[in-house]
């Protein structure tokens, strides 16, 4: 129930002043615009004539719901993506309750989410990337309940929102694969099952996320089987066609190195070394001549670089356990998230990549958090000064996350004050 009452008191800070700032903020100009076109035609046009676009369409049509329920504004831009950031809070608290075995590790999980910056900051703008991690979430839920059939399923919608939910079901249909070697009787039963369910069903749910592009004469390069016979033939023309399509998407992702001012390398993405500026404008109304007004996609501070810390922690138990023949699989399920969700990007050096990425790393930066905090804890009843010691970094992070509240909402303050706010250069 605690879990609950703190992703509602958290979807309240996502409901509050919503529609602030006013118009399309960042890479809502793409989505929201490709939402729009959704509602209309079912495929993204340019006018009436097909466009070429780079990410499947889930996420754009949860962001089209919230506008055909809620209108054509910022509330109804944005409101799918308030819900979505919500329910990652309590999912997240859900995912710990089955890890820690620990209700009050679930509650802690949950209020750590609602406390970071980050995941406030992408759940009050419409963007992708908080709709991949919400699949993700769902995915891992599944996954540690065994139910793979809805596992695979959900990693498949988030493949539908970002090729990179496709990691997630490599990495999980591989480790489900491996857990399955001890049923040495059952073994090559199983191999078919999980291959149903870890390669065809992602697939088939994939694909069918292309449904309006199927259905409509407006889908770009819809018809370029007609004119490119090939050996393949026998294959359906529409999938050549959607086949052909993904590889000139791919060849966008690859080679997408344009310069941007505030593009940032994977290795500072943890300590937030450099977050991306979604907006901001020098309006009236602080009180003096000279205001800010910005949304920084800036995890809070604090919680993110003892969650860096605790990750090294995480990574230091998972090791003594696989030398002691004792595997920790808490560690272990948190170090493959990280896995699945941070380290391919590294293979992407020269390619244009921002750290508002790393919300779908956040949910295991805050489970190492969990896990370090159970660890000091030790066993029940925890000792007073342990609980004090817990209590007072608790503290400490939701401090932070007020002291930056003005960047992650748009609110109007003095540049004096805003200046303040930029704790480092990398920063503006």
């Amino acid at each position: 129930m605690t879990s609950i009452m703190i992703a509602l008191l958290s979807f309240g800070l996502r409901l509050w002043h919503l529609a602030t700032p006013k118009g399309l903020v960042f890479d809502e100009l793409y989505y929201v615009d490709g939402a729009r076109d959704y509602l209309k035609f079912g495929v993204e046009v340019k006018g009436l004539n097909p466009e070429f676009i780079v990410h499947p369409p889930v996420g754009k049509w949860c962001i089209a719901l919230g506008i055909k329920l809620f209108g054509n504004n910022e509330f109804g831009w944005r409101i799918a993506t308030a819900v979505a950031g919500a329910v990652t809070v309590y999912l997240v608290s859900r995912i710990a309750l089955r890890l820690f075995h620990s209700t009050q590790m679930a509650n802690l999980a949950g209020l750590l989410m609602a406390l970071d910056g980050l995941n406030l900051v992408h759940s009050r703008t419409a963007l992708l990337d908080l709709f991949l991690t919400l699949f993700i979430l769902l995915g891992l839920n599944e996954w540690l309940k065994e139910h793979y059939w809805r596992s695979a399923f959900f990693f498949g919608l988030a493949a539908g929102t970002k090729w990179s939910g496709l990691y997630f079901i490599v990495a999980f249909g591989l480790l489900t694969i491996y857990r399955d070697r001890v049923k040495i009787q059952t073994w090559t039963r199983l191999l078919p099952k999980r291959i149903m369910q870890w390669g065809i069903l992602p697939v088939l749910v994939y694909i069918s996320t292309w449904i309006g592009w199927f259905q409509s004469s407006r889908g770009w390069d819809r018809q370029w089987a007609d004119s490119h016979e090939t050996q393949w033939g026998f294959i359906p023309r529409s999938l050549r066609s959607l086949w052909h399509y993904h590889a000139e998407m791919l060849h966008f992702h690859r080679t997408l190195t344009t310069k941007h001012t505030y593009q940032a390398n994977p290795w500072g993405w943890l300590v937030m070394r450099r977050p991306t500026s979604f907006y901001y404008q020098s309006p009236k109304g602080c009180g003096t001549k000279s205001c800010s007004q910005e949304v920084l996609a800036l995890g809070t501070p604090l919680l993110w670089w003892l969650g860096t810390l605790a990750l090294f922690v995480v990574l230091g138990f998972w090791l003594r356990s696989i030398m002691r023949s004792q595997f920790d699989s808490s560690a272990g399920f948190i170090l493959l998230g990280i896995a699945a969700s941070y380290l391919p990007w590294f293979a992407f050096q020269k390619r244009t990549v921002f750290s508002f990425y790393a919300i779908v790393i956040e949910p295991f930066v805050v489970l190492a958090l969990v896990y370090c905090a159970q660890k000091i804890l030790g066993a029940e009843p925890p000792r007073s000064n342990r609980k004090l010691i817990v209590s007072f970094f608790i503290i400490a992070i939701a401090l932070n996350f007020i002291y930056f509240w003005p960047l992650f909402t748009a609110t109007i303050i003095t540049y004096s004050h805003w200046s303040n706010l930029m704790w480092f250069s990398s920063w503006i």
